[in-house]
């Protein structure tokens, strides 16, 4: 797979007015729930499912000091800028190369903290890192079974260097400036670089998504509290951030029921093609079902709380023994 197509964008100052990118996701997905045929949400279990969430210290997100880096203001925001870049992969995962113990997700945010703890890198330097460094970094030198996804990895860090540098100066903290505060628009200049531009097409209609892009902003948030580069004064109009994890703890826990297709397809794992309509359909209903549960919670839980609870949860071992979707794809 050959690197990705990039250019220099040119971002819009605070001034000009641009696109509700959040508003967008949540209104694509509830229209994408509406027309779903693989996937449907189970209206009395998401209900009574809602009502026994014990929303204690587990479903307040925390930054996990163990495996992430965390320094000076501005290299902190260059390393969640790059995490979020390569925040992806989990078709791949189960060939990726792990450290002991670790998943795929945090074999990949302990290689980047290592990096930056020896040398954080500079934009330009991102702009024109190789594959061969980069399969170094992640751990992943002589694995040819995940040469695809270094490929994607190094073209996802070239074009944030490659943003960097014609638009911001090379400095990260400039492209956090320019979101002024907001998360919607944070989403709205990260989206203009090609692997953030998380949407799909279902039916000639647009489903949005972004899930890499809004997580970004709560990595922020979560690295830098006491900072002004860490604050956002929209976060709790964030979806969740979806991934092949949430759909699968969902389904799992019987807020969403899949049809036979699908459910063979998952259980025999099957990767399931990108953009097709039921990998687009997994995605699409567990935002709405978060966005109903967030409604009935009544402002004591935010989408973003609701993410974070069910991601953890995940990890446990019954949902561990049951497969869940796999697709290569860098959105996640």
């Amino acid at each position: 797979m050959g690197p990705l197509p990039w250019q220099p964008w040119s971002v819009p100052t605070p001034s000009e007015p641009g696109p509700d990118l959040l508003a967008r996701v949540g209104d694509e997905c509830a229209a994408a729930a509406q027309r779903a045929r693989h996937v449907r949400i189970d209206p009395e279990a998401l209900a009574d499912y809602t009502d026994r969430l014990e929303l204690g210290a587990e479903a307040v997100p925390v930054f996990d000091a163990e495996h992430h880096y965390r320094g000076d203001p501005s290299s902190t925001v260059l390393a969640v800028l790059c995490l979020d870049a390569v925040n992806f992969g989990s078709g791949w995962f189960p060939r990726f190369r792990k450290r002991p113990g670790r998943s795929g997700y945090l074999t990949v945010a302990e290689s980047l903290r290592d990096w930056f703890v020896q040398n954080p890198p500079t934009a330009a330097e991102l702009a024109g890192v190789e594959v061969d460094r980069v399969g170094a970094i992640f751990g992943q030198s002589g694995n040819p079974q995940v040469a695809d996804l270094m490929q994607l990895f190094g073209t996802a860090l070239n074009q944030l260097g490659s943003l960097l540098v014609s638009d911001f100066s090379g400095d990260p903290e400039l492209l956090v400036r320019a979101a002024d505060g907001q998360a919607g628009r944070l989403v709205q200049v990260l989206v203009q670089m090609p692997m953030f531009d998380d949407v799909a097409t279902v039916d000639g209609r647009r489903v949005s998504f972004f899930k890499r892009a809004q997580l970004t902003a709560v990595d922020l948030a979560l690295a830098l509290p006491d900072h002004e580069l860490g604050h956002f004064d929209d976060l709790d109009r964030l979806t969740i951030f979806a991934d092949n994890l949430v759909p699968h703890v969902l389904h799992t826990d019987g807020v969403l029921e899949y049809d036979a297709e699908l459910t063979e397809q998952i259980a025999s794992g099957q990767l399931l093609p990108a953009g097709s309509r039921a990998e687009v359909e997994l995605r699409a209903v567990a935002i709405h079902a978060c966005e109903l549960m967030v409604d009935r919670l009544g402002g004591r839980a935010t989408a973003a709380d609701l993410d974070y609870l069910l991601w953890n949860r995940g990890a446990d071992q019954r949902y561990r023994d049951r497969p869940r979707h796999r697709t290569e794809t860098w959105f996640y």
